[in-house]
């Protein structure tokens, strides 16, 4: 049998595991956890009335957040020609095309999001089975298959992130950083449930949100109260 360490038997003794919580309750309490030595991320996951064995039924999609990520986001672009001066002054990290094609290749992934011009997609799909497990593979419904490049580079820099369920119909996002505002990471839920419900596949019946957790990275996993997807609508 496992032993908590001190850090956990405190937040195990402010977490009540009956309650649903309000959006403003379980920010207050994972701020009020014992701190650690990094800024973690607030994590929000969604469990929807999905079957993600069809289809028609899976969920994807995009979103800026109005308050950011916290995060610097490495951007890598792959495009040729003049693309690739667009893609430097609008902020990429990484831009080029053949060579950095064959340094992902080999497995260089120290980049977070890839953006890709049309005529470059024949090349880019012989890297799927590097950026596929990854979710780093660029679309055209995420806006990372695009020849606006800059206008794709700053939106991701700006705090667009993109989200998918998984198998079991659970849609996992970081919305920030707990050292956001409350107010911030507000806008951020609001921002990302509102979008998630108008993605809402047309034949799903029934319930659509089942239920929902907010998290930080080293603390608890609390359960929300669902009326704060109503909330979400009306802001």
């Amino acid at each position: 049998m496992s032993r908590l360490t001190k850090r956990n038997r405190e937040i195990a003794k402010k977490v009540d595991k009956e309650k649903l919580y309000s959006l403003e309750e379980a920010i207050a309490l994972l701020k009020a956890c014992p701190p650690v030595k990094f800024d973690q991320s607030v994590e929000i996951a969604f469990k929807l009335g999905v079957d993600s064995r069809k289809s028609d039924q899976n969920v994807r999609g995009t979103v800026s957040l109005p308050s950011g990520t916290g995060k610097k986001t490495r951007v890598l672009v792959l495009a040729k020609g003049d693309k690739l001066k667009e893609a430097t002054a609008a902020g990429a990290d990484y831009a080029g095309s053949d060579d950095l094609i064959e340094k992902i290749n080999s497995g260089w992934t120290d980049f977070d999001a890839v953006v890709a011009t049309p005529d470059m997609m024949r090349e880019v799909g012989k890297l799927g089975k590097v950026l596929g497990p990854r979710g780093l593979m660029p679309t055209p419904k995420a806006g990372t298959v695009t020849t606006d490049i800059a206008k794709a580079v700053q939106e991701i820099k700006g705090g667009k992130i993109e989200f998918k369920t998984d198998r079991y119909g659970i849609v996992n996002a970081a919305m920030g950083k707990l050292s956001f505002s409350a107010e911030n990471l507000v806008a951020n839920f609001r921002a990302l449930a509102s979008t998630l419900q108008r993605s809402r596949p047309a034949s799903v019946k029934g319930q659509f949100f089942e239920s929902m957790y907010l998290s930080s990275t080293m603390g608890p996993g609390l359960k929300l109260d669902m009326r704060e997807i109503d909330m979400a609508q009306k802001g």
